[in-house]
């Protein structure tokens, strides 16, 4: 003979609570927006009429835990089961909750459900708009609860008071800072997306200050030159005020490394710029550098090519210098691991630059190799930079890359 089947688990009141209590956000919108009480019943699996004769103490004390539910908030509905050998018994089978109010209190819940009913008020006097928010995310806003009348202070705020030009740090709301517009950014976006009038809503911009019309932060440029009399060596200028290239200026070299930037050569007709990374969005600006021998240095890597693919999309004449195979193997003492290499297809580089990226993307000389800056011999960079003079001076316009792709 086999082993006698398991039966499986009676479903027990602390089951039924549990099945409602993953209905509360819907339940909560619902009464929120509302809607008439659907009658909610959960189901109840329970003793079978063998096990009644076999576990009657176990099959008594179920049915009193549920006698005692059926009290309230809970109505239990019941069955008949049995037959000859126990007679026929009467058995819960069904739990039905009536009502909102039976709801709460099952869940334990009417606090939360007047806080709620507070948070609507305080939106529907202040921010009427916004309301239909809280309706769709009342779990979201009972979490919010602490900081949402500042929330809603600084909703109202920015649909009132407002002008153009002004930066986050204007927000004038007690209790309100940047910090406090830093930290709530996402929900602060998603009220506001409801209470202004979507002709102040700028749907392209990629960040919180462009989008609802303030003052970024702007972006500065930083550079060195060697022109003679200059008043400075080195400067830092907005970019959106940056308009015209320096006098004197007929050549630029953007690196990434900044003691690379502070150290290189410069020759009296030329600055260099501080890329710092993917920064060049910065430098794309700058539409007077397509005027100039635009020449670009970044670490051997993937993401060192993907910068200078991007770069050349804005200034397509830009020439790279020692990010080449030749300069790759000959410090190959200083090679690094790359952490996060990039896949992507880069259609503007050279046909020795996109076989070295393709090397790189697919391992070819060993696993995410990476080239830092700082890490090839200073005498290389100035043999390249006089390089790149001879270059200029012999051939007149810089090469420009041919579109390809992997």
């Amino acid at each position: 003979m086999g082993r006698p089947v398991a039966s499986r688990p009676w479903t027990r009141p602390a089951d039924v609570r549990e099945a409602v209590r993953r209905k509360w956000p819907e339940l909560l919108t619902a009464f929120m927006t509302g809607e008439p009480w659907a009658p909610l019943d959960v189901p109840l699996r329970g003793p079978g009429p063998a096990e009644i004769g076999e576990r009657l103490a176990d099959v008594q004390d179920w049915a009193a835990q549920w006698q005692r539910a059926g009290r309230g908030p809970l109505r239990v509905e019941y069955k008949k089961i049995g037959g000859r050998l126990v007679g026929t018994n009467q058995i819960p089978s069904r739990a039905w909750l009536d009502g909102y109010d039976q709801a709460w209190e099952l869940l334990g819940a009417r606090r939360e459900v007047r806080k709620l009913t507070e948070l609507a008020d305080q939106a529907k006097a202040q921010c009427p708009r916004v309301v239909s928010w809280l309706e769709r995310r009342p779990v979201r806003a009972l979490d919010l609860a602490d900081a949402w009348p500042r929330l809603l202070a600084t909703v109202r705020w920015i649909d009132e008071c407002e002008r153009p030009g002004m930066y986050v740090r204007q927000v004038d709301v007690p209790g309100v800072d940047t910090k406090f517009i830093e930290k709530n950014r996402r929900v602060l976006a998603e009220l506001l997306d409801l209470q202004l009038d979507p002709a102040r809503i700028d749907q392209a911009a990629p960040d919180f200050e462009g989008r609802y019309g303030f003052a970024r932060k702007p972006a500065y440029v930083r550079l060195r030159t060697a022109v003679p009399g200059a008043r400075f060596s080195e400067m830092a200028v907005r970019a959106d005020e940056f308009t015209a290239r320096p006098p004197g200026i007929t050549r630029a070299y953007i690196v990434e490394n900044e003691i690379t930037y502070l150290a290189f050569p410069l020759a009296p007709d030329a600055i260099v710029l501080f890329g710092d990374g993917y920064a060049v969005n910065v430098l794309e600006r700058l539409a007077w550098l397509a005027e100039l021998e635009l020449v670009y240095w970044g670490d051997i890597d993937t993401h060192g090519f993907a910068i200078l693919n991007r770069l050349r999309h804005r200034f397509p004449g830009a020439r790279s210098i020692l990010m080449d195979r030749e300069t790759l193997l000959a410090h190959q003492a200083q090679w690094v691991t790359e952490s996060t290499p990039t896949r992507a297809v880069l259609d503007l580089l050279t046909p020795d630059e996109q076989e070295l990226y393709t090397d790189l993307v697919g391992g070819t000389l060993g696993p995410a190799i990476r080239l830092e800056q700082e890490r090839i011999s200073f005498a290389a960079v100035e043999h390249a930079r006089s390089a790149v003079f001879l270059s200029y001076v012999h051939r007149g316009d810089p090469p420009r890359p041919r579109r390809s792709g992997r």
